[in-house]
């Protein structure tokens, strides 16, 4: 009988980079199926529940875990309460968890308390933001772990995790960066009525910690945006507090150089990614992806915070104006060298086959310390 394996996914980001684990995973033959929560059930953000039910061969639950502005601990209690509402009745033999989302940390905690093995997804890596501090915490209560690189194993080892329960397979979204798309651009522009082709993408998200001023932060940015005079597709921001002033900012914005778009289908964001001159903002996907396919990208404030070391990589502050400019003067369309600092795009090759080794599940869900 093969065993079952169940993914958490709350937002469109992290469902990005579970995806080539779980049809890699129920390719193996193993029973996949998706628990989808958070941001993926709000029409607002493009009900992108839709992109997980378009997965073929798997098994979808839906829940809904909060409505607009709720708070993120309430969020954490009702995610905690339905997702163990549903193992109990599914009974998974492993429960994949990504990244620093408080529906992650949810799945975590449930594991965790009913001795169910789980496996963290790019934990290690630093933020500076509360990110990080829920990244840690899944770390923790985790049975096992595949990072995206060397750097990030070192950390979880220093968290005092088993050195032969940590898995070094790089970023797993990269495994799509690296294929072709299976679009083409002028059909991404035609899909979303993108009326130009010389253009960057902005992803600006709130920081959790600066809730006060991301108003403030957001007015700077697109207003060094619109000065440049360059066009921008322009993703809406995640729903963490603080998104309504980013929003607010955005909706001023002249539209005929601002093409904004709730979400996009991952698919078609790859190929905008690889014809898009630069990347702005603070998502993920400017200091992980952007430098994988040597895009030039400006790294904004304190969200991630040295989680990239690429050369491609610039940072700046969302209130320094000048930067911002500078850097739109100086690098916009600039080619570099791919980076392979978070992998080479054989992510889910390398997880498949740790699932496939008969000894990986053998191990005890006891968890004890291991000092380095």
């Amino acid at each position: 009988m093969s065993r079952s394996i169940l993914f958490v996914t709350g937002t469109r980001a992290d469902f990005g980079k579970l995806e080539p684990l779980a049809t890699a995973a129920r390719d193996a033959g193993f029973n996949v199926s998706f628990f989808v929560t958070g941001m993926h059930m709000l029409e607002s953000y493009g009900l992108t529940k839709i992109e997980v039910n378009r997965v073929e061969n798997v098994t979808v639950h839906e829940f809904v875990n909060q409505q607009e502005g709720d708070p993120q601990d309430m969020a954490l209690a009702r995610t905690i309460t339905g997702f163990s509402d549903y193992v109990s009745k599914s009974k998974p033999d492993l429960i994949i968890l990504h990244g620093d989302r408080v529906e992650a940390l949810a799945g975590a905690l449930v594991a965790a308390t009913n001795y169910i093995r789980s496996a963290h997804i790019e934990g290690g890596e630093v933020s500076g933001t509360i990110d990080e501090i829920f990244r840690h915490c899944n770390s923790k209560l985790a049975y096992c772990h595949f990072v995206s690189s060397e750097q990030a194993a070192k950390r979880v080892r220093a968290l005092g995790e088993p050195p032969e329960l940590i898995f070094t397979i790089g970023s797993p979204e990269l495994d799509f960066h690296a294929r072709p798309s299976g679009v083409t651009i002028d059909e991404v522009l035609s899909h979303y009525d993108i009326p130009f082709t010389d253009y960057g993408i902005c992803l600006f998200h709130p920081v959790t910690s600066e809730t006060g001023t991301m108003g403030q932060q957001a007015q700077s940015l697109f207003g060094a945006l619109e000065q440049s005079r360059h066009n921008f597709v322009l993703i809406l921001p995640n729903n963490d507090p603080g998104s309504p002033e980013i929003i607010k900012a955005i909706n001023t914005l002249p539209k005929d150089r601002f093409r904004i778009i709730p979400s996009m289908r991952f698919s078609y964001f790859s190929e905008l990614m690889k014809n898009a001159k630069a990347i702005i903002g603070n998502s993920s996907a400017g200091v992980r992806e952007a430098p994988f396919l040597g895009i030039p990208s400006l790294d904004i404030g304190s969200r991630q915070t040295n989680r990239s070391l690429a050369p491609s990589v610039v940072s700046s502050e969302a209130m320094n104006q000048k930067s911002i400019k500078t850097f739109l003067n100086n690098n916009w369309g600039q080619n570099h060298q791919p980076h392979r600092g978070f992998g080479s795009g054989e992510a889910a090759t390398k997880f498949v086959a740790v699932l496939k080794d008969e000894s990986f599940w053998k191990h005890s869900m006891q968890k004890r310390f291991h000092d380095l």
